[in-house]
């Protein structure tokens, strides 16, 4: 395998009671990368990172993780990767301090080395000053920096997260992705999954996985390209109702709603002009408008809707 590889899955499926949860996934992380597996709940990415960690076995197909098969060497996987489910395993009757030690036995860190790397991640985790207080009086931002730090006690080669920061507050959700940057500055895979489309846009690439299938995978910026439309941004004095009019309008391929604006798909040849026209014609002003990017909620969107017309 090439030393570069972190993760690769061959065919990787998993079925309850006939049910596909996860189906012929082919995904390969590199070290260095972050890859974000991305959809919602009950797309599959929760029993993927459970194959991939080691602790539950694939129905067929496999995978190799830091070298080692997840399915005829599950406990060499587990030595040699860092592993925070969405309920990670904190005690909260013990400190921060302890938590880390107790993670530092379980991990059987050589003593020599445990204050060195307890600095480290305190220092990184910005946990330090809370070194003393019980786990289950910080805060869901904090809790979450420190299981990442139990998770990292013993160097993993690679970090397997499921939905790290779900229900956490938005500065922390950013210090907690600053974390992970600084990781990959260190060669660390980290393979991560959000249902936070936002969050996608910070991975190095992403796979959109509907399903248990992944139905596009590359890095963000081409995934939003790949719909090949021309989408438009505007801002209507009445968005309700401007929704409901563009949308039935030959011209307008998609159309979402977001806060006071909308995002319109233009059908192949048809212009911005048309849609402004008939808004107009129905007393709807249009204060501003911009060509953009479809988001990754548009292309989702746009991929399901194929997927699911085609009877896939």
């Amino acid at each position: 395998m090439n030393d570069l590889i972190a993760i690769t899955t061959s065919d990787l499926s998993k079925y309850f009671n006939s049910t596909p949860a996860v189906s012929n996934l082919n995904v390969t992380v590199s070290r260095g990368e972050l890859y974000g597996l991305v959809g919602p709940d009950g797309a599959g990415k929760t029993t993927t990172m459970r194959m991939l960690a080691g602790i539950m076995e694939p129905s067929s197909g496999d995978a190799v993780v830091a070298g080692f098969s997840v399915r005829s060497a599950p406990e060499g996987v587990k030595e040699r990767i860092g592993y925070m489910s969405q309920r990670f395993g904190l005690y909260e009757d013990l400190t921060v301090m302890e938590n880390m030690l107790f993670y530092a036995d379980l991990y059987e860190v050589p003593k020599s080395e445990r204050p060195s790397r307890i600095e480290r991640l305190l220092g990184f985790s910005n946990l330090g000053p809370f070194q003393k207080r019980l786990a289950g009086a910080l805060s869901g931002g904090m809790k979450q920096k420190l299981g990442l730090a139990c998770a990292l006690i013993h160097t993993p080669e690679v970090l397997i997260l499921d939905e790290p920061t779900n229900g956490v507050d938005p500065v922390s959700r950013r210090d907690f992705w600053k974390i992970l940057y600084d990781l990959l500055r260190q060669g660390v895979a980290v393979l991560v999954s959000t249902s936070y489309l936002d969050e996608a846009e910070r991975c190095t690439r992403i796979g959109l996985m509907h399903k248990g299938k992944i139905i596009i995978e590359d890095d963000p910026q081409k995934v939003r390209r790949s719909l090949g439309i021309t989408m438009i941004e505007i801002w209507p004095d009445q968005v309700k109702k401007a929704r409901e009019v563009a949308g039935a309008m030959p011209e307008v391929t998609r159309i979402g709603m977001y806060g006071d604006r909308l995002h319109i798909g233009l059908a192949s040849g048809s212009s911005a002009s048309a849609v402004f026209d008939g808004l107009e014609r129905e007393d709807i002003r249009v204060k501003d408008h911009r060509e953009i990017l479809p988001s990754l909620e548009d292309v989702f969107i746009a991929m399901v809707e194929g997927t699911e017309g085609h009877g896939s």
